[in-house]
């Protein structure tokens, strides 16, 4: 199954504020988010689900069949996997209509002991995500009445791979210690190119991998923010913004961390394109709960009244709202994976019972973003800027000269 257009831009739309709202280097998966913010605003009523609603950037009616559009698009994905799960006390009862909306084997049971139930839900974000994510990020003691979350884990290799290099930058703090660069060369030009956003020029480069699971890496002007490098990125994707190609690129320096010149060679050879970049190995750790306007979540947060009548009819709130994130880039290929959970506690009295040749040489040098995506939908499944790459490995051979 394909992810619909008006799918894929409520995504990335989610994608992008949450880049405006962040900061420093980190990593994020809105693709782990956007399906259990749908799922919730099918269940909510009153301001808490106009509220999802406008997070989600789709009405409330059409949350539930969207997340569950996103979810079977991305289980078709090669080189992804994805896993939806709902955890409850055995005293609460979900809506029949709500619960029929998610998968038969997606139902877990919470026994009430904090301690057995860690140990669970830290097992199923190991299993899911492959060992790359080892905990459940979400709060759980004797009050959790309902735990909602989602994982996802992306591996590729890369079409053509990269060779390892100390990383030659003047850029200080990488500079201060040897950084583990990655370069290649090739002569698909069209893998590079530059925008011009309202906030100023973006270099773009597109790393393709095997299964058409991408990631374009996005250097801006130095002045720019980490969250304006990423919009732009996500502009471009939507065709908002303008792309020069490569191979149409002026003579010069025509975009961020890009020159174009004539070189001198033996023989006629066609254009090429000279790439370095960095290595990198990050996580990230996220309480949804302190942007909780970005995620719709603020009314859904009072615990003095239910927000989820659709859910069940027990008064349910959001007690905890958390998302762990990792991405690894290197010489061969990429991996990212997300786990994001929601923790959902009583809230008010229970009601009674009812139912509910030219040389390119592109330099990403110093502080850039990334994007990963599936290359045909476009659909954005981690994003992230990195300012701390990987160190240059010191071998044993190096040790005995």
């Amino acid at each position: 199954m394909r992810v619909g257009t008006t799918v894929v831009r409520a995504v990335n739309g989610l994608t992008a504020r949450w880049a405006a709202a962040s900061g420093g280097g980190t990593v994020f998966s809105a693709a782990g988010v956007w399906p259990l913010l749908a799922f919730l605003a099918d269940g909510a009523d009153g301001p808490a689900r106009a509220e999802l609603a406008a997070a989600l950037g789709l009405p409330a009616e059409e949350a539930a069949g969207a997340a569950r559009e996103l979810l079977a698009g991305m289980a078709g994905m090669s080189g992804l996997d994805t896993a939806l799960g709902v955890w409850t006390k055995r005293t609460l009862e979900l809506r029949e209509a709500w619960a029929a909306g998610l998968s038969a084997d997606t139902h877990g049971v919470l026994t009430g002991d904090p301690a057995a139930d860690r140990a669970a839900l830290d097992a199923w974000a190991v299993r899911r995500t492959g060992g790359l994510i080892d905990r459940m990020p979400v709060q759980v003691d004797k009050g959790t009445e309902l735990v909602l979350a989602s994982a996802l884990a992306m591996r590729m290799r890369w079409l053509a791979p990269f060779d390892e290099w100390p990383l030659d930058t003047a850029y200080e703090p990488w500079a201060a210690a040897e950084r583990l660069g990655l370069r290649r060369s090739g002569v698909q030009l069209d893998r590079i190119g530059v925008a011009d956003t309202p906030d100023g020029f973006v270099t773009e480069l597109r790393v393709l991998g095997g299964n058409a699971l991408d990631v374009h890496l996005l250097l801006g002007e130095e002045r720019m923010t980490s969250g304006q490098v990423l919009g732009a990125g996500i502009g471009i994707l939507d065709g908002a913004h303008r792309v020069v190609p490569g191979g149409r690129l002026p003579y010069g320096e025509p975009g961020p961390g890009v020159s174009v010149t004539k070189v001198r060679c033996e023989r006629p050879q066609p254009p090429r394109l000279d790439v370095t970049t960095v290595a990198y190995d990050m996580t990230a750790s996220h309480d949804l709960l302190e942007l909780h306007r970005l995620f719709g979540l603020t009314t859904a947060r009072d615990a003095s009244q239910g927000h989820f009548p659709g859910v069940s009819d027990f008064p349910l709130a959001v007690g905890s709202a958390e998302q762990a994130t990792m991405a690894k880039f290197g010489a061969l290929g990429f991996e990212a994976a997300a786990v994001t959970a929601f923790g959902m506690g009583a809230a008010g009295p229970p009601p009674p019972r009812r139912h509910v040749t030219t040389e390119i040489r592109a330099a990403f040098d110093r502080p850039f973003g990334f994007l990963a995506l599936h290359r045909h939908s476009r659909l954005v499944l981690a994003a992230g800027w990195v300012t701390d790459p990987l160190p240059f490995p010191t071998y044993s051979w190096e040790d005995d000269q």
